[in-house]
């Protein structure tokens, strides 16, 4: 479980790490980078969940553990000469669309082979597995069809020669239908943090 911290305050990611919580999921860079100026005592690994552009790489560098909306290469391009400055490697998780709504990222489904094979070039990214956002419905098996596209293009990709041992989908109001459909891990906020404002 990724507990997603998005637009709440220190306070509660202190509460959070109470109960043995350390990784957090983010949208906004910037949180992260607020968030860990004040809460620098603490040994957090941030997680990057949201939307990704090419200038918040060198934050990204410096102070994420993990990005899971990877969607194109000039985005791996800049994160990668980046870690090379610092010296780190990241994991990483490629972002699928395999929702129809056009307000939703990622990768176009039938690109995932190559990108793939074109992440290789950049060793400082881990590729460990995919992520996606479901369609927002109230039908389940339309919700549930996005997951399970994505596990299908997981076990393809894994024929194929690629490890990928991890699946994030499923969010607070539909994780009980990713973890169905095979998801390794499930992100969490409004159930865990309580609504946002």
């Amino acid at each position: 479980m990724l507990p997603v911290s998005k637009t709440f305050g220190p306070d509660a990611v202190r509460a959070a790490m109470a109960l043995g919580l350390r990784r957090f999921g983010e949208n906004k860079v910037q949180e992260i980078r607020d968030k860990a100026a004040a809460l620098s005592d603490a040994s957090i690994e941030w997680v990057v969940i949201g939307h990704l552009q090419t200038n918040k790489a060198k934050d990204v560098a410096r102070l994420a553990s993990e990005v899971q909306s990877l969607d194109r290469l000039e985005l791996a391009e800049a994160l990668h000469r980046r870690l090379e400055i610092e010296g780190r490697s990241l994991d990483v998780l490629v972002q699928v669309k395999t929702a129809r709504e056009d307000t939703k990222s990622g990768l176009p489904v039938e690109d995932l082979p190559i990108f793939l094979q074109r992440l290789q070039a950049y060793p400082t990214l881990r590729v460990r597995g995919l992520m996606t956002l479901a369609t927002l419905s109230e039908d389940a098996e339309e919700v549930r069809a996005c997951f399970r596209q994505l596990r299908e293009l997981r076990d393809r990709s894994v024929a194929a020669g690629h490890a990928l041992p991890r699946l994030s989908m499923g969010m607070s109001a539909d994780f009980p239908l990713a973890i169905a459909e095979g998801a390794t891990e499930v992100r969490i906020g409004t159930a865990i943090f309580g609504r946002r404002s």
